[in-house]
């Protein structure tokens, strides 16, 4: 940016001029030194003092000490005041936003005598008219009568006008000559002396003051006709703090003075520097709305005067007959120069009032503008003074603009403001000014341009300016809109680099093309024969001389360079991938630019990094004139070696060098028999990772061969187009196949029967990979190629162990005289890109070929002879649950050689969680068993290893991987031995033994709950079951019925109760003997087991609730073979259904005797409970005794029983005599009923109370000898009705209820 000058870059600021601490010269720096160390803990040296009583004199202290340690304070103070203060804000072309939107000026020391420069001067013209000295209208101003801003005019608002003005002073105090006097008591009076003392020290005090407040007073005066604020801080230590007349001494000066009453007048003691900080920043601040208040009022009047001259706008001058018609006396600045010239000052001010929109606003109005006067050479005429000044007005306004842009994050916006600048001064250049693009003041105008641009990012990325990174966006949700996804594609194809902001270096480099340009115009220009005398005299012609481009060149390169690498070192990416080759283009630029500059070695540096990168990455378009540069390097350099190897990788990637019309290989030859090497080491030019020196290719006959066994090989090298060896004096190629390995040499030994053949064949025999045949292969043949020729080199290769047969590199050898070059590459690479699948030589008269179709036909692989194993597994499916199921492993050695087996299994994870485990030997495990040995097997043996699966939980499939290993164990190499192996896998579907099926059915406890006050239930044992009374359950095993399912031995089943606390085993049908039976499939048979429950209080109120873990039954089992030999005996747990009882309201409970005798009483009683967890019961009772009815009843007829509340009962108890016998006498009818009130929804529009009315529900009487009920709460028997007829025994079972059989006596 130093093309500019630096007033119409710098960010503005208000201006602070702080006058009074100058320094002194004349004091010691240790003695500034000595202070500070006193006050380092903050604490201000101080008068010391002994008590004394009051009417003993205090020591006295010499008045010259103490005056000489208030001066070092005020000093340091004044020493860190100008330290505090300078450092505030410094002027600077890009500021962060945290200082910008600060309240801080920019601080300029003065001295207090200080001058302002004068407002406004009489113009020599007009005696009657004041104008400031800057004005285009006063003959004696620079920008008389045409000019429009000068830099002055910044640099007077900036450095030599203030907003505000700060002046430092000190506040006399008062050094008496004698005795300090203990102070006296407060009731005792002063004594005359005293008084007197006091008289002259506020006598001299006030004319101290008064001469203080005078010269306020003056810098008063000059302020106000500058309409700034002044503010005065006077020193004063902390003692005078103290003092109370300090107040009134104040008052004064202020009024004296004239200084205002709000922020002027600041005291200022000797304080820490964190203290002093804040002060200074409360300073600030309360100055730093005076200051906007300042620069308000110049924006104002400054807009007045733009509006004054908008009106009185007159019509431009025209000039019909073209510039040369104007008149030679300059014209006044016009209106539209008025115009920009007052924009600029308007937006000057808003910078200084930190008002960046504004100031943007009228920038862009002072632009366009100025736009306007350049599209007129009447008004602009191109290469004058004012064509000049506003050029570069124009180019400042620009980057402040941009600027302006990225301080708000718009990159977009100040890269258009950047193009559009571009555009249109290059269309004025080229079609006004005549400074089209064959030009070099073109070309360096638009470096300028691009390097102030990129100095400016750079200056900005050192703050809080961020680059956009440009990668495409990621994949849209499946949420976004269409719309969004159309323009997230968009973005993916692409993007222009012009309408994208990039990091700095981008523009560094763009401003380097250009410069380039400038410079090959300038050469151009410099080197033509007839040069215009106008041009050769011009002052820019003349300065363009003195211009040492190359050394521009260089240095915006470099800073291209630097910014790229540092922009392209962040996390890997596709952008920063690309990034980084571009950084190797700018290194080649840079290596390029030392070459034309004549700093061949500095060049030959950059090329040696330059080129390994392209290389390996083949870039051969760009490397093509690098080698070509670079080999002229070496020559201008006199590095013969340099020059060799240089050659040599030129002529492998076929071009010739620059300006050079022969081939290279001559030039290469001429070299070697001209010059000698300045050692005799081999000279090695590694062209592996470059373009292939042949279009090779390296074919076996077979994929796989065989230990000891013959495979057939080809390598073909045919030389490409572009290369030419013919006139090369190559002595040797070397093929290289394993790295251990001795390589095949083929010696050139001239051949005439060869010469004129398109296709050389070359057989090298038979190639032993042994360490015992490991001896140098020598083979003559001719390696002269003809252009376009091809060599095949055939023959055949065994080896004694297994390896990958392959040719790794080939190495040819040039010598000449003392020369000894090698150029390494590597086989099967092509220069072409097309595929083309090898081709293996047949004849070579007439040459034939046959293609490979093989993917790899470049290598073989040598294996070992595979063993002839057999392996054969025997089992009876299915698997049953909980069983150890057997499998047999049956190895048979079916080699002719002794080998040794090993056994690995897997047991696969189930889909379920079900735990399932595998053993063999001594070895279990859930997953893996590895190393089970078989031992040494000789040939024909076998051997067998049985293998057990143990499946739980579910049924399903299991599967296995099995895997069979051999090893020929050799003698003295154990750990050499081959090793085969045989992998099989194994489904075994699993079942379960049994079906289970079980029946659950609920009945009521039959005996009379004893009631709260009994004391047995406070019990710690007592068992409550009245609510959960018992549950029946009937398990029915069968025997699994599927394919291949076997006969099972059960030798046990037990009955395990869990011990619940809420259920415990009352009966069960299993004897206590042993239970054993064998069972064919299909076969059947059950077990009933009575439980007692006592569910928990909140059992009911949860709906999903059960009683679970109530107990399991142990079946102990064995499974038999079809012989009828029993197998290990395996035990299978299941587990008693969850119960859940059901849950009942009023019940009533009917106990009958078994059998009753004729005409003989017997009881029949009726228990009726309220199970009903909230509701109380109104039960109601009626027995309906019919005529027919074969008894004599004893008791209730019709009658109420007591409220019974939740969990209440209460029992009736009848006496009946039977009067007829028989096995089915039916019980006279009894109902039950429970009478309750019930209210109505209230109608609540109407007002109307809701009616009560009564209500009764049948209560259900259950016969308890037939009481079974299902989880629902259902009858099972009644269920049990609903049967086919078919099945009269059940029905007869449910027709018994309230029935009982009378025998006679």
């Amino acid at each position: 940016m130093n093309s500019y000058p630096a007033e119409l870059l710098v960010q503005l600021a208000p201006v602070m001029f702080v006058a009074g601490l100058e320094t002194s010269r004349t004091q010691p720096s240790s003695t500034v030194a000595s202070v500070e160390r006193d006050s380092s803990n903050d604490v201000m040296p101080t008068t010391p003092t002994t008590p004394s009583t009051p009417m003993t004199p205090a020591t006295p202290i010499a008045p010259k000490a103490r005056r000489t340690t208030s001066t070092d304070q005020f000093a340091l103070l004044t020493h860190r005041l100008r330290e505090v203060l300078a450092v505030q804000r410094k002027p600077g072309i890009w500021i962060p936003e945290a200082v910008r939107k600060s309240k801080t000026f920019q601080v300029v020391f003065v001295d207090k005598a200080v001058q302002f420069p004068p407002r406004k001067l009489p113009d020599p013209t007009s005696a009657q008219q004041l104008r400031s000295p800057l004005s285009p209208l006063m003959p004696t101003s620079p920008l008389h009568p045409d000019g429009i801003v000068a830099p002055i005019w910044i640099r007077k608002h900036s450095t030599l006008v203030p907003s505000v003005f700060v002046l430092f002073m000190r506040l006399y105090e008062h050094v008496g000559t004698g005795p300090i006097s203990v102070p006296r008591s407060p009731l005792e009076p002063d004594g005359p002396d005293v008084q007197r003392a006091r008289e002259e020290r506020e006598k001299e005090e006030r004319a101290k003051d008064s001469e203080l407040a005078q010269e306020i007073a003056e810098r008063k005066k000059s302020t106000n006709e500058r309409e700034m604020k002044l503010t005065v801080v006077l020193l004063a230590s902390r003692r005078m703090l103290d003092d109370p007349a300090l107040d009134t001494r104040l008052t004064f000066i202020r009024r004296a003075s004239g200084l205002d009453a709000r922020a002027a007048l600041f005291v200022l003691s000797p304080v820490s520097p964190a203290e002093l900080t804040e002060f200074v920043k409360s300073l600030q601040q309360a100055l730093y709305d005076p200051a906007l208040e300042y620069y308000t009022a110049h924006a104002k009047r400054v807009r007045r005067k733009r509006n004054r001259h908008t009106q009185g706008t007159s019509g431009p001058a025209l000039f019909p007959l073209g510039i040369a018609n104007a008149p030679a006396r300059p014209l006044p600045l016009r209106p539209e120069g008025w115009t920009v010239r007052y924009e600029y000052k308007m937006a000057c001010f808003a910078e200084f009032r930190g008002e960046d929109e504004v100031a943007l606003k009228h920038y862009q109005d002072a632009y366009t503008t100025l736009m306007t006067m350049f599209g007129s050479p009447a008004i602009l005429p191109p290469r004058t003074k004012r064509w000049a000044e506003a050029k570069v007005l124009a180019d400042t306004i620009n980057v402040k603009i941009c600027k302006l842009f990225l301080y708000n994050a718009e990159h977009a916006l100040a890269l258009s403001q950047l193009n559009v600048h571009l555009r249109r001064f290059s269309d004025l250049s080229a079609r006004v000014w005549g400074i089209g693009e064959d030009t070099f003041e073109y070309w360096s105008w638009l470096a300028r341009q691009h390097r102030v641009f990129a100095e400016l990012l750079e200056q900005g990325t050192h703050f809080s300016l961020t680059i956009p990174v440009h990668l495409p966006a990621p994949s849209a949700a499946s949420s976004s809109t269409q719309p969004q996804q159309d323009i997230e594609a968009l973005r993916e194809l692409g993007m222009n680099p012009s309408t994208a902001l990039m990091h700095p270096g981008f523009y560094y480099y763009i401003a380097a093309g250009c410069t380039e340009k400038r410079r090959l115009r300038f050469l151009a220009l410099l080197g033509s024969e007839v040069v215009p005398q106008s041009g050769a005299q011009a002052p820019g012609f003349q300065n363009e001389k003195k211009v040492d481009h190359l050394a521009s060149i260089l240095e915006l390169y470099t800073k291209s360079y630097e910014l790229f690498k540092k922009y392209s070192a962040a996390p890997a990416s596709a952008q920063n991938q690309m990034q980084g080759r571009f950084t190797l283009w700018i290194a080649y630029r840079i290596a390029q630019t030392y070459y034309e500059s004549g700093k061949y070695d500095m060049a030959v540096r950059f090329f040696e990094r330059i080129a390994r990168t392209y290389s390996r990455e083949k870039w051969g378009a760009v490397l093509r004139p690098l080698l070509s540069t670079w080999y002229s390097c070496a020559q201008k350099l006199g590095d013969v070696e340099m020059s060799v190897r240089l050659l040599a990788e030129m002529l492998a990637r076929g071009h010739s060098p620059q300006n050079d019309e022969g081939p290279v290989a001559e030039d290469l030859h001429a070299v070697l028999k001209s010059t000698v090497p300045s050692s005799s080491e081999t000279i090695v030019v590694d062209l592996t990772e470059s373009e292939p020196l042949f279009n090779s290719s390296v074919v076996f006959w077979a994929p796989e061969i065989k230990l000891d066994e013959q495979v057939a090989f080809q390598i073909s090298l045919a030389m490409p187009a572009d290369v030419n060896l013919c006139g090369l004096p190559i002595s040797t190629l070397r093929l290289y196949y394993l790295d251990d390995f001795v390589p095949i040499v083929l010696r050139h030994v001239a051949s005439e029967k060869d010469q004129g053949l398109a296709v050389q064949r070359i057989d090298v025999g038979h190639v032993s990979l042994s360490t015992e045949n490991d001896v140098e292969r020598q083979v003559d043949a001719s390696l002269r190629w003809q252009r376009d020729g091809t060599l095949v080199i055939a023959g055949t290769m065994s080896s004694d162990t297994p390896r990958e047969l392959k040719f790794t590199k080939a190495v040819l050898s040039i010598s000449e005289g003392s020369w000894n070059i090698d150029l390494p590459f590597n086989l099967g690479r092509r220069r072409t890109a097309t595929v083309s699948s090898p081709k293996w030589l047949t004849s070579t008269q007439p040459v034939q070929f046959i293609p490979i179709r093989r993917s790899n036909a470049s290598s073989a692989v040598v294996k070992h002879r595979p063993h002839e194993v057999h392996v054969a597994f025997s089992h009876r499916p299915p698997a049953y649950l909980d069983e150890s199921y057997p499998i047999s492993i049956d190895v048979t050695n079916d080699d002719d050689r002794e080998l040794e087996f090993s056994l690995d299994v897997l047991l696969q994870p189930g889909d379920d969680d079900s735990l399932n485990y595998i053993l063999i030997e001594d070895e279990q495990s859930s997953g893996l068993i590895k190393g089970i040995s078989y031992g040494v097997l000789h040939p024909g043996t076998t051997a067998c290893k049985t293998l057990h699966l143990v499946s739980t939980s579910s049924a399903g499939e299991r599967m296995l991987d099995v895997s069979i290993q051999s090893r020929t164990v050799l003698p003295g190499h154990p750990e050499a031995s081959p090793t085969n192996e045989v992998l099989q896998t194994l489904v075994i579907p699993v079942v379960a033994p049994f079906k289970v099926k079980h029946e659950t059915s609920y009945t009521h406890r039959s005996s009379i709950d004893p009631g709260q006050a009994d004391l047995t239930t406070f019990d710690a044992d007592y068992w409550d079951d009245s609510v959960g009374g018992r549950a029946f359950v009937v398990t029915i095993f069968e025997c699994v019925d599927c394919a291949g399912a076997s006969s099972v031995s059960i030798e046990s089943v037990k009955l395990n109760a869990k011990g619940s606390a809420f259920s415990k085993i009352v009966h069960c049908s299993l004897d206590e003997e042993e239970f054993q039976c064998e069972f064919m499939p299909g076969d059947q048979f059950s077990v009933v087991c009575e439980l007692s429950l006592a569910p928990p209080e909140d059992f009911f109120t949860d709906k999903d609730a059960v009683l679970d873990k109530t107990g399991h039954f142990l079946l102990a089992w064995r499974r038999l073979s079809p012989s009828g030999d029993p197998g290990i005996v395996s035990t299978t747990q299941i587990a008693l259904p969850a119960l859940k009882p059901p849950l009942d309201g009023l019940v009533a409970l009917l106990n009958v005797p078994p059998i009753a005798h004729l005409h003989q009483p017997f009881p029949l009683e009726l228990v009726i409970r309220n199970f009903h967890p909230t509701r109380t019961a109104c039960p109601m009772i009626s027995l309906d005794l019919d005529p027919s009815d074969s008894f004599i009843v004893a008791g209730v007829r019709n009658g109420r029983l007591p409220t019974l509340i939740p969990g209440a009962e209460e029992k009736v108890i009848w006496r009946l005599i039977p009067l007829d016998c028989g096995p089915v006498v039916r019980l006279p009818k009894m109902r039950v009923t429970d009478r309750r009130k019930v209210a109505e929804a209230a109608d609540t529009a109407s007002g109307i109370a809701p009616e009560v009315s009564a209500v009764e529900d049948e209560v259900r009487v259950v016969d308890v000898r037939w009481d079974r009920r299902r989880p629902d709460g259902s009858d099972a028997l009644q269920a049990k009705q609903e049967m086919p007829e078919g099945d009269n025994s059940r029905q007869r079972a449910a027709d018994r209820r309230f029935t009982i059989a009378v025998s006679p006596v």
